[in-house]
């Protein structure tokens, strides 16, 4: 028998790529799909991220030293407040409120847990405006601050930057005289709904009058974060998925199709490949000769 008729008897092992219909190949293929869906979702979230992050910069460098404005003239209603106007400056005059004065709890700065001074300022027309008078610590032993700062009294000029009012958290509680968070309409309801300011509050830039306050609220940082790379990261995840993936899909075809003269032809490229590489060059053999008679 010669060995064409030798090759024709034998069984083949050529499959083709029928092993693709298998349950564990369309598994592998549902889990790409899911996985390369979460990534693109992931990647999108963190594009979007970046977007607000440059948002929130270019309102930072175009109003936190901006020159200040009457409270009245950008808040001309007590609920008004647009988000372009966060770090907007701007003066009021009147006298704060002292015993009306409330700290926000659970507030931390550079790391360490502490409270926000949150003081009514009533202007001379009458309405109550919420002036955070900056961050302070928490107490050594208790669970409120050793000492808060007094505002000033008589008349005075306040300037301070607008900031959006907080929501209320359900169930969060806090003892008397302070806070949970910044719920402006907790205010209105104790110092007259028609008079207090619900849109916006204040951070404390300065007093015409020279007093004692907490840790003011420094100018941000202009950066925008690992949202750019962290979005290309999981498109390159996804990538390397698919990449395993196609990889072992090959692999299996060549494990199945040993006959298959695609597979062969390949394999003989990586052979010549492999003796191209092993093939030592004249110089080579030269270089060893020389050293070895040194």
């Amino acid at each position: 028998m010669t060995e064409t008729d030798t090759r024709a008897s034998s069984p083949t092992t050529r499959q083709g790529w029928r092993f693709l219909l298998s349950r564990r190949w369309v598994s592998y293929f549902a889990l790409l799909i899911v996985f390369a869906i979460a990534c693109g979702f992931l990647s999108h979230w963190q594009f979007e991220r970046r977007l607000e992050r440059v948002d929130e910069n270019e309102l930072v460098a175009a109003h936190f030293d901006a020159t200040p404005q009457p409270l009245a003239d950008v808040l001309p209603e007590l609920d008004s407040y647009d988000h372009n106007q966060e770090w907007v400056p701007v003066e009021m005059t009147g006298h704060y409120l002292v015993e009306e004065q409330l700290l926000v709890r659970a507030r931390p700065f550079n790391g360490q847990p502490g409270f926000e001074i949150l003081t009514p300022f009533e202007t001379d027309s009458g309405e109550v405006f919420i002036v955070d008078r900056g961050w302070i610590p928490t107490g050594a032993e208790q669970d409120s601050p050793d000492h808060v700062p007094a505002a000033p009294t008589g008349e005075i000029t306040v300037t301070a930057r607008l900031k959006p009012g907080e929501r209320e958290i359900p169930g969060r509680s806090a003892p008397d005289g302070q806070i949970a968070t910044i719920h402006l309409p907790t205010f209105a309801t104790e110092l007259g709904t028609d008079r207090t300011y619900t849109g916006a509050y204040g951070l404390l830039r300065s007093e015409s009058v020279a007093a004692e306050t907490g840790e003011l609220t420094p100018k941000p940082e202009l950066t925008e974060g690992n949202h750019l790379s962290y979005a290309v990261q999981w498109i390159v995840f996804a990538i390397i998925a698919a990449v395993g993936l196609v990889y072992g899909l090959r692999e299996e075809f060549k494990e199945r199709n040993e006959d298959d003269p695609r597979v062969l032809r390949a394999a003989a490229r990586a052979e010549e490949r492999n003796r191209n590489r092993k093939r030592r060059t004249d110089a080579e053999i030269e270089d060893d000769l020389l050293d070895s008679g040194s």
